[in-house]
């Protein structure tokens, strides 16, 4: 985990991290004194193991009170961290026999759209996916995940060879949005993204997309038209970032402002869940996938798994016809009448 990067709700953590790596180093060394730290009083010079094991089991308890009550705009921070594994990440821990393709064979690659053949649990697919770069050179090279209409075209000229040989499709949503420079708007950035929700809503092969992260407008919907849409537990899913809202709701974005929009666009999971715009969240392991990546990437393989095998049983028709169905329903509400009737709208 990065040492330099610090969620400011996760201070107490850090605190007994610290207590925890001192106790450790104690245990390890020879005649090394470490103070009483965390109001444990230990009984010699020297810590024993079972002060560890408090201080480890404290730690426990703390990250799970801490997470369990995470508000909106916490939830948006995780999504955030540098840490956090990215696309790259997941088909490394997670995908066997990966080839990765490039080019929208119309104007050239994009590095922040990911697409490639590989194989999932028993399924072999094509996997899609954001990637916002780890070190600097990779972030300014992806665009921060922000993709260019050349990411969508080489999305779906995959997305289309997939269908052509009766391949799945796995997409990974990790964007805060499409990049909004003049060259992508001059490029067709809102063309690329429209067809591709028109083009992938009726694709003959069973679509699975989750978001890993951030889910920011069109430009995660441009990869996200699938017949089962989940969420990481921490990840948000939005029309606009926490910042955009409260800068056009209140002409400025600071904490208190992204907080409140945070809290307004219902961005979690669970609202998303409960709103019925996803249909599953996925657990992530105690504090975060950016503390356990390979245990996130080992319960995401067994949710596409297990998807793709539901779906491989469905009639095409029936699949595409279920597609456009799911997505003429989202923003459906019942109003209740003075009669005491509702009608849905």
């Amino acid at each position: 985990m990065s040492t330099f990067y610090k969620l400011e709700f996760e201070k107490p953590v850090f605190a007994i991290e610290e207590e925890i790596a001192l106790t450790r180093r104690a245990i390890e060394s020879d005649g090394v004194e470490v103070p009483a730290l965390g109001g444990i009083e230990h009984d010699q010079v020297r810590p024993t193991g079972d002060d560890l094991v408090e201080l480890e089991r404290r730690r426990e308890e703390t990250l799970r009170e801490l997470y369990s009550e995470l508000s909106p705009w916490n939830t948006v921070r995780v999504a955030r961290h540098p840490d956090r594994p990215q696309t790259r990440d997941y088909i490394r821990m997670m995908c066997r026999d990966f080839c990765e393709l490039h080019g929208d064979r119309r104007y050239g690659d994009d590095p922040a759209l990911i697409t490639g053949f590989g194989r999932i649990g028993s399924h072999k697919c094509l996997i899609v996916g954001h990637q916002k770069g780890k070190t600097t050179e990779e972030k300014l090279a992806c665009h921060f995940g922000c993709a260019h209409p050349e990411g969508y075209r080489k999305a779906l000229a995959k997305m289309k060879k997939a269908e052509k040989f009766g391949l799945p499709i796995v997409t990974l949503v990790d964007t805060p949005g499409a990049y909004p420079g003049l060259g992508a708007e001059e490029r067709g950035q809102a063309e690329a993204i429209a067809t591709n929700l028109l083009e992938m809503s009726r694709l003959r092969v069973p679509i699975l997309s989750v978001v890993i992260g951030e889910g920011g407008s069109g430009g995660a919907l441009g990869i996200a038209v699938a017949d089962r849409v989940a969420m990481l537990e921490f990840s948000w899913y939005s029309v606009i970032s926490p910042e955009g809202c409260a800068a056009i709701l209140w002409k400025q974005a600071n904490e208190t402002t992204n907080s409140a929009a945070a809290v307004a666009l219902n961005l979690t999971a669970k609202d998303n869940l409960k709103n019925r715009i996803i249909e599953d969240i996925i657990e992530e392991p105690l504090g975060g996938a950016h503390r356990d990546p390979q245990g996130t990437a080992d319960s995401l393989r067994d949710w596409f798994d297990a998807q793709l095998t539901s779906l491989s049983s469905l009639d095409i028709d029936t699949l595409v016809a279920r597609r456009y169905e799911r997505f003429r329903a989202l923003g459906a509400f019942e109003v209740e009448g003075v009669d005491g009737g509702s009608e849905t709208v």
